[in-house]
């Protein structure tokens, strides 16, 4: 009785803490990255980001029912409630891990291959690959409702306490046990493992760069950070899934691993905000009202915007060799004017 006490304690604090704080952040953000769109045009980090705000505000509007669900240890809303209420929960974490991923390869081929990418770096193209991820999210949760089979997952558990998405039949587990491994796999491992290649290519390819070094230290900070979050969010929740598939049964500490998940909300803001050009104090700038001299903008945006940083010598160095060959021209066609 003692470790439920105190796990239900710390399950409510972390619950409290997500909704109080990624409830304010990711409208924050959300703010920062509409405004960024309205006045420079959308880019494939403003649609991720808006992408992940959206999927987020979603968790955090569900957040008082998981916070009531775990003090009163029973599911108290109609059964009905119970699939729609897993469905957005389970959809905003997986989709936010997805949606990390295709930053961490955004950043990886904005610094790899910088040129290359400029032709395909459009907004629309980055609509399409979310709505492709969302798609892929949405498809497999909805294979997971099929196992429903009219139950809404509402079970009896002690005393007559309904349960919601604890408690399964025989014939629940044959089909969601399989399922869940595949998404531990398709959903996390997979992009898991591609956020890891594009984050170590990064780094590699940025300490070899000639940036400043507090714009290597910025992305080697955004880099870390971005895969820091993706690991202890969504590892121990996928875990679960890999170990219930080998026991083939519903493991009981699922539970516990879903409190990380949830703090995702409030750390994925952070991690959106060090994509952004902006700097804290421009940021209250803006909020204030006041405006920074014109200068002191470009000078943010060459010094903190380490990507961008990256595309200007890529453009620079276009200029430089165009320049050279029409030198060569001109000095080859005043030969041939001599000769003349």
């Amino acid at each position: 009785m003692e470790y439920i006490t105190v796990f239900e304690c710390v399950s409510l604090t972390v619950y409290s803490f997500t909704f109080l704080l990624g409830l304010p952040a990711n409208l924050l953000v959300f703010f920062i990255y509409v405004r960024k769109a309205r006045k420079r045009g959308a880019t494939p980090n403003v649609v991720y980001a808006i992408n992940l705000c959206m999927s987020n505000l979603v968790l955090v509007a569900w957040m008082p029912v998981k916070a009531a669900e775990t003090v009163l240890n029973i599911w108290t809303l109609p059964g009905l409630l119970c699939p729609i209420y897993n469905f957005f929960l389970f959809a905003s974490l997986y989709g936010s891990g997805l949606l990390l991923t295709a930053v961490a390869v955004g950043r990886y081929l904005s610094i790899a291959f910088p040129i290359t990418y400029k032709l395909y770096r459009r907004a629309r193209t980055s609509c399409l690959v979310s709505a492709f991820l969302w798609a892929i999210v949405l498809l497999h949760l909805g294979l997971a409702l099929v196992a429903e089979e009219g139950a809404y997952f509402v079970s009896l558990y002690q005393h007559n306490m309904s349960k919601c998405y604890e408690k399964f039949s025989d014939e629940q587990l044959k089909v969601l046990v399989p399922l869940r491994l595949e998404m531990a796999l398709l959903l996390f491992l997979l992009p898991l493992l591609i956020s890891a290649f594009c984050t170590l290519r990064c780094l590699a390819l940025v300490r070899r760069s000639c940036l400043p070094v507090g714009s290597k230290r910025r992305v080697l900070a955004m880099e870390l950070s971005a895969l820091f979050v993706f690991v202890v969010c969504y590892a121990p929740y996928n875990v679960s899934h890999v170990v219930g598939f080998v026991q083939n049964t519903n493991v009981s500490w699922r539970s516990e691993a879903i409190i990380s998940s949830s703090c995702n909300v409030f750390l994925e803001p952070v991690v959106m905000l060090m994509l952004s050009p902006s700097t804290p104090m421009e940021l209250m700038g803006r909020l204030c009202w006041k405006r920074a001299p014109q200068q002191h903008h470009k000078d943010i945006a060459t010094v903190k915007d380490p990507m961008a940083t990256a595309q200007g010598v890529a453009s620079l160095v276009e200029k430089q060799i165009g320049s050279r060959s029409n030198k060569a021209v001109e000095t080859k066609g005043a030969s041939s004017v001599k000769a003349t």
